[in-house]
């Protein structure tokens, strides 16, 4: 089929249009927006859009899907290739209908000169002159949009949507047995019994790295089984456990100064004010295990996974595989969402070795629920100290804070190494590589650490402690949802110091007009006391925050009903997102960043024994049920003159703090370490 377009769009002779970006559909349904913002450029119906998945052979290269920036980057690169393309069919209508370019007009696709002459954008690509003539492989599949989201309706219609649902023919099953614990060795390993098994068509140990291959799943579980009970490890002497993140303070930290306007010295008196909070280590909590399927054949491999980044996957994986780039090929397909780094590309890794000991055959590897809990990369603990002086009018004078945190960014190409757990445990492993703080402005422990309010005397520091006992990397929001939850607390406490309303007391501290206007707009779509009661001793809290200091503005008032539990009942939100693409797509990653991190807030949190997790399974993880999610209503800004903003990760942060918030409205007593736990309720009760 001939076609004519440039690195993200072609224009196919059949009359639609194919769409590639290097941004990833992870359940936020940004392919839709996407498609949207080609086809009102490009000046056709959006039915025509035919998006491609996201793969290393035909796709453009853009970074990770991260940082709730796949419109305001990915978008704005759709928007100029799509003006570009058009610019080039207008040129090339000159000639075939007579008429000056700035003369012609199109409707879907259709180019129309003064005269009434007409010619189609699939004319021209048939013609194939003038412009760059791209080749489209017939292996890639593609989708086009139906309603609002191109990606629900198959699911709605029980299809295969995920990794998962793939099937090949020839298709095996495998599966890796992990370590007791992440610095345990494997010293001795008879494979005879397993290799006798049914259905085992390989068993690969390399290292420290254990595998199995056969015809069944179930085949291969039984073979794990028999694995765990032969192997003998060498497991190191456990460590302090790291379940309580004040461990933090006592280790070795590289300290950056984030903000610093004044040599700042905070006398502790009667207006002064400080404080500590903290955050647990925290998992993804995917409801669906990582699962990849590869295959080598004639020396080429091919990878199907859920990685947010199959570009930086595809260099790593042919790093520690010592395979050309040219001969690997890393296909997205959508996984159990995860917002962030889980263990989609590890287990490609785990597939990529499993498929190279079956050439030929395609190999399917699942992580068990275990798995994925206890060896999926954790997002950091993070321990936040404040202090603040009030001045004799009850502004702040003095503000500092401090915050304490592992790695929050350890994705495979955005470290100095290998950032693929299993090559560290193979025969030839890859060290573990050293860590390092993300550069502001978006950062990583220092993400939303300096308060966007207007403090005369401020420092914000951050002490980044590279030495973890477990594997931490990008979690929804990286330090934003620690340092929004500790400032915005932090906000009402002062404001009690002062002894004036939250709202008041934020206000006055804020000249960015648009902060101002969402707090000012979440109060009245509320319409209830903030830092009050309800009329059935329901407490209400306030946040806000602008993600990174430089996307999305987003304030939330909770209501918190504190008895036997705490149990959150309606969350109000505003929004301004600036121009708004798809705004049903916005109310999605809202709803949905409330709930997560609603979630966060009152009951997730990994424990530990030592250095082992011995967070395997829901019972020891519980997340928030269909049955505890809030009414939940979100008011968005209509404002289609400024830039669009990413809103993926925007209300994180903020949801926790007026949690937080409205806890302490409702109980009278502030609780400062997450998760707001009935024990811990209790606790500060009696401790009170």
């Amino acid at each position: 089929m001939s076609a004519i377009g440039n690195d993200y769009l072609s224009i196919l002779t059949d009359g639609t249009v194919q769409l590639r970006s290097g941004k990833v559909d992870i359940g936020q349904g940004i392919t839709t927006a996407l498609a949207q913002i080609a086809a009102d450029e490009l000046d056709v119906s959006v039915t025509r859009i035919h998006i491609v998945r996201t793969d290393t052979s035909v796709s453009p290269e853009e970074w990770y899907t991260a940082g709730s920036l796949s419109i305001e980057v990915g978008g704005a690169a759709v928007k100029d290739a799509a003006t570009t393309l058009k610019s080039e069919m207008l040129r090339l209508a000159t000639h075939e209908l007579d008429a000056r370019k700035e003369d012609l007009t199109v409707s879907d696709g259709m180019i129309t000169a003064p005269s009434g002459k007409t010619v189609t954008y699939w004319e021209l690509a048939g013609d194939g002159a003038g412009a760059d003539v791209v080749s489209i492989p017939e292996s890639v599949g593609g989708v086009s949009p139906e309603g609002r989201r191109w990606d629900l309706p198959p699911k709605f219609r029980g299809e295969a949507s995920f990794v998962h649902d793939l099937e090949l023919p020839g298709l095996l099953h495998g599966r890796v047995v992990k370590p007791p614990s992440r610095n345990a060795t494997l010293t001795s390993l008879d494979t005879s019994q397993t290799e006798d098994l049914d259905g085992i068509e390989k068993v690969v140990v390399s290292g420290s790295f254990i595998g199995v291959v056969a015809t069944r799943e179930e085949q291969a579980l039984r073979a794990v089984r028999r694995i765990e009970l032969d192997a003998i490890w060498d497991e190191p002497q456990k460590g302090p456990s790291p379940t309580d993140p004040r461990y933090l303070l006592n280790g070795e930290a590289t300290t950056e100064v984030a903000a610093d306007n004044v040599e700042l010295s905070i006398q502790l008196d009667g207006r002064s004010l400080q404080a500590e909070y903290s955050r647990p280590y925290l998992a993804h909590a995917s409801i669906g295990p990582s699962c990849a399927v590869a295959v080598e054949e004639d020396h080429k491999l091919t990878i199907w996974c859920a990685s947010q980044g199959v570009f930086e996957l595809h260099r790593e994986l042919c790093k520690v595989l010592e395979i050309a780039e040219d001969d690997v090929r890393v296909i997205h397909l959508e996984g159990a969402g995860c917002y962030g780094h889980n263990g989609a590309d590890d287990v490609a890794l785990d597939a990529a070795i499993l498929a190279g000991a079956v050439p030929g055959r395609p190999v399917r590897v699942q992580w068990s629920r275990a798995d994925e809990f206890a060896w999926e990369p954790y997002g950091s603990p993070m321990v936040m100290q404040l202090n603040a002086t009030l001045d004799d009018d009850g502004m702040i004078a003095g503000w500092n804070n401090d915050v304490w945190s592992h790695a929050h960014l350890a994705r495979p190409g955005s470290v100095n190494g290998v950032g693929l757990r299993p090559a560290h445990y193979l025969e030839n492993p890859h060290p573990w590589p050293g860590l390092k703080e993300p550069a502001l402005p978006a950062g990583g422990l220092l993400r939303n650490a300096v308060p966007l309010y207007d403090l005369p005397n401020r420092r914000s520091t951050g002490h980044f402690v590279a030495d973890s006992p477990v594997h931490t990397s990008a979690l929804r929001g990286l330090g934003t949802h620690g340092n929004i939850f500790a400032i915005e607390s932090f906000m009402d406490e002062l404001a009690g110091l002062a002894g004036e309303d939250p709202v008041a007391f934020r206000l006055k501290h804020l000249s960015d007009e648009r902060a101002r206007a969402v707090i000012n707009d979440v109060v009245d779509l509320a319409g209830v006391p903030i830092g009050g009661l309800s009329a059935e001793g329901h407490g209400y809290g306030l946040a806000f925050g602008q993600y990174k200091n430089r996307s999305c503005y987003v304030a939330v008032v909770a209501e918190v009903k504190a008895e036997n539990e705490v149990r959150l009942v309606r969350v109000w939100v505003s929004v301004d997102a600036g121009r708004l693409i798809n705004p049903d797509g916005v109310l999605n990653q809202i709803e949905g960043g409330v709930i997560q991190s609603a979630s966060w807030a009152l009951k997730e949190a990994v424990t530990f024994d030592g250095d082992r997790s011995t967070t395997r399974g829901w019972l020891d993880y519980p997340i928030m049920t269909f049955s505890e999610v809030p009414e939940i209503e979100v008011r968005l800004a209509a404002d289609s003159d400024r830039p669009s903003l990413g809103v993926g990760e925007g209300a994180v942060g903020p949801t926790t703090a007026a949690i937080g918030n409205a806890l302490a409205a409702a109980l009278g007593i502030r609780i400062r370490d997450l998760p707001f736990t009935a024990d811990r309720v209790t606790d500060a009760i009696l401790a009170s």
